[in-house]
């Protein structure tokens, strides 16, 4: 019983052990891959077909075909969704697309410059003519408000070329071109051509047809520097965009092919091709019914561009012109730096064309006068002057030679002591607010009849006595010429220049007050100097422009404007807010008459006697300093006010220089008779105009 036992196990562990049935493999496809797994088994070719002989034995049969296609079709379209779900269209525009010019002009309208590196300025559509449109349509694209953005022969050339070698050209609708001047880039390659593609799809769904159009007209290339149809209308035509008709318009879209071959001006071959294609445009317009056929009879001679202009640069004096009008804008306008720089501003400035050539002239006249190849004294010579009206409009400045070779505008310079021309802000102060010679006394009035020591070195004095200098010394006038003049009358003191009263008259009236006057009318307050008895001798240093304006105070009777070089600001067609400055009264109108008159005498028998020559109505008073290192004279005729400085300045140190023998004067000679000499070749051009 046991062995049957031990051979029954026996017999178990020599029997081979069962084999565990493996579980079913669960299938990664997905479900409905799955099922449909039989059908693509039966669509799968049997090569060769069985039940099939020759040639059909290597056929697909219509059901396999039929499969393959679908599913390439599937494949193809899940492919295009998914890159039309993942291309964005970018959310800002090209910065070369954007990036405009600011075209600056006369104050007659006139363009005087342009400034960017990118001649573009937008225009809204509904500026461009309906003719002009459908011109550009006809010749680029002429079923654009009915497709949806983008050209099937196009994509179908662009697969062709990408066959072929893998790059695109041509065949793209005006959403397409739209789309590769503001966001892409030039490039003619599939891929930047597919995301062309996409982008100008989404675009057309998210954007009208109109805004697209104006899109592109703004962005298009049309030669000679330009972008954009305003600035080609200027560039080839001299008008603005509104002003050009349909055969004008038909020239321009030839350009949109290439301007660099149709542009007539380049060679006989471009005018040719030219006037072919202007030719097939009207045509066009024609045939799509744009352009009736007695219109198109109108048009039987080439509308010929005018010659490609010269570039409006910044050289002689108009790059001075333009720092001054954008310094304007950035200081009066809510319009920052940043959005400036992007262009698209159109301003009208104050400055007059005439006015800047005359004053250009005149100071060019007076400086071919010096010899600095001959004469030390000559050499580093600067000249600034500003022309200002009563009412505050720059009309003209000359800051340099050139704004190229020389940036720096001696118009705008607080850098040349004021001198003796600033004796009437000294007087005027006087003449509203009275003296005051004791410490708490009253302040008493004071007329131009009023007498003072006019004699060569009187001690200056205060309520205290003398007035002593920090070295120790008793401060005392001195006279030009070291002439005495005895007792003299403040108006006399004004009209000869005599620097005694003058001095003593500031110390009596009070520095403070005397700074105070010659804000009010127009002086910065950081260009005053140090209130020192010599402040009253001009010892500020304002900037031509500033004092031009300050002495139309007392042309205007004491009203005072602010100096404006900006008429009008806008950006794209829109008016942009600019301050513009509003009179006020700064002096009163008795007291700005009285300096009115002296200065009147010093130009008919005073220190002023050159300026005759200007005409009768001559107002003014020239400026020297006692230290011989700056120049002026400033004055005006009617409602014009001109300063003119001159000057040296060390080019190394920046310092300024004596003038001693400028001009070949004899030694000790103050100033120059430079200032004078311009002032008075300008302002009596100014009155013959």
């Amino acid at each position: 019983m046991v062995d049957e036992r031990n051979e029954a196990h026996a017999s178990q562990r020599s029997a081979p052990p069962r084999r565990r049935r493996a579980a079913p493999r669960r299938s990664r496809l997905p479900r409905w891959l799955t099922r449909l797994r039989p059908a693509l088994v039966r669509l799968r070719p049997a090569y060769p077909r069985p039940g099939r002989t020759g040639y059909r034995r290597w056929v697909p049969s219509w059901r396999q075909t039929t499969g393959l296609l679908a599913g390439a079709f599937c494949v193809l379209a899940t492919l295009v969704g998914y890159l039309y779900a993942t291309t964005e269209i970018p959310a800002d525009l090209n910065a070369f697309a954007t990036q405009q010019d600011n075209v600056y002009y006369w104050a007659d309208g006139t363009e005087m410059a342009r400034t960017g590196e990118v001649n573009r300025q937008d225009t809204a559509l509904d500026k461009v003519p309906e003719q002009v449109r459908w011109a550009t349509l006809a010749a680029e694209n002429e079923t654009f408000y009915s497709d949806s953005g983008i050209s099937v022969s196009g994509i179908t050339r662009a697969v062709g070329r990408m066959m072929g070698g893998g790059d695109t050209q041509g065949g793209s609708t005006i959403t397409q071109q739209y789309v590769k001047n503001a966001y892409l880039n030039q490039k003619q390659t599939f891929s930047r051509k597919l995301t062309e593609m996409f982008i100008a799809v989404k675009l057309d769904n998210r954007m009208s047809k109109n805004d697209i159009l104006e899109g592109y007209l703004n962005t298009s290339w049309y030669g000679r520097g330009t972008y954009g149809i305003q600035r080609a209308a200027h560039a080839y035509y001299g008008k603005d965009v509104s002003q050009l008709n349909v055969s004008e318009g038909a020239f321009l879209a030839s350009l949109l092919k290439g301007a660099g071959l149709y542009d007539p001006a380049i060679s006989a071959k471009n005018h040719e091709r030219a006037v072919e294609r202007w030719k097939w445009i009207l045509d066009r317009m024609v045939a799509i019914g744009r352009l009736t056929p007695q219109e198109r009879a109108k048009y039987t001679a080439f509308p010929e561009p005018k010659a490609p202009p010269r570039p409006a640069g910044l050289t002689g004096q108009t790059g001075y012109l333009v720092e001054t009008a954008r310094a304007y804008v950035r200081a009066h306008t809510e319009v920052s730096e940043r959005d400036f720089d992007k262009g698209g501003y159109q301003i009208r400035t104050t400055f007059e064309k005439a006015k800047v050539e005359s004053l250009r002239k005149a100071a060019e006249d007076a400086l071919g006068k010096l010899r600095p190849e001959q004469r030390e004294a000559d050499r580093n010579v600067r000249l600034g002057a500003a022309s200002v009206t009563t009412d505050g409009r720059i009309v003209a400045l000359y800051g340099g030679p050139d704004y190229l070779k020389q940036g720096f505008n001696d118009a705008n310079s607080s850098v040349v002591p004021a001198g003796s021309a600033f004796g009437p802000f000294v007087y005027a102060a006087a003449l509203r607010d009275g003296v005051q010679r004791e410490r708490s006394g009253p302040r008493t009035p004071v007329t131009p009849a009023t007498v003072y020591d006019g004699d060569n070195k009187v001690a200056i004095r205060t309520p205290e006595g003398p007035y002593w200098d920090r070295s120790g010394k008793i401060v005392k006038a001195v006279n030009d010429g070291d002439r005495s003049w005895g007792k003299v009358s403040l108006k006399e003191a004004v009209v000869q220049s005599v620097n005694g009263p003058i001095m003593q008259l500031g110390m009596d009236v009070g520095l403070a007050r005397v700074s105070k006057t010659a804000v009010q009318t127009g002086l910065l307050p950081e260009s005053m100097g140090a209130q020192v008895p010599a402040f009253s001798l001009g010892n500020s240093t304002p900037s031509a422009i500033r004092m031009a304006g300050a002495y139309a105070t007392f042309a205007a009777g004491g009203l005072h404007s602010e100096p404006y070089s900006v008429d009008r600001l806008s950006r794209n067609g829109d008016a942009v807010p600019v301050e513009k400055p509003t009179p006020e009264r700064a002096l009163p109108v008795k007291v700005a008459t009285d300096v009115d008159n002296a200065l009147r005498d010093a130009v008919q028998r005073g220190t002023a006697g050159a300026a005759r020559a200007a005409g009768a109505d001559a107002a003014g008073k020239t400026g020297t300093q006692q230290d011989n290192k700056s120049s002026w004279f400033v004055g005006y005729r009617g409602k014009v006010s001109t300063a003119v400085s001159l000057s040296r300045i060390d080019p190394t140190s920046q310092e300024l220089l004596p003038l001693d023998g400028i001009g070949g004067a004899a030694k000790g000679t103050l100033g120059s008779t430079a200032p004078i000499a311009v002032w008075t070749a300008y302002m009596g051009d100014q009155g013959r105009r």
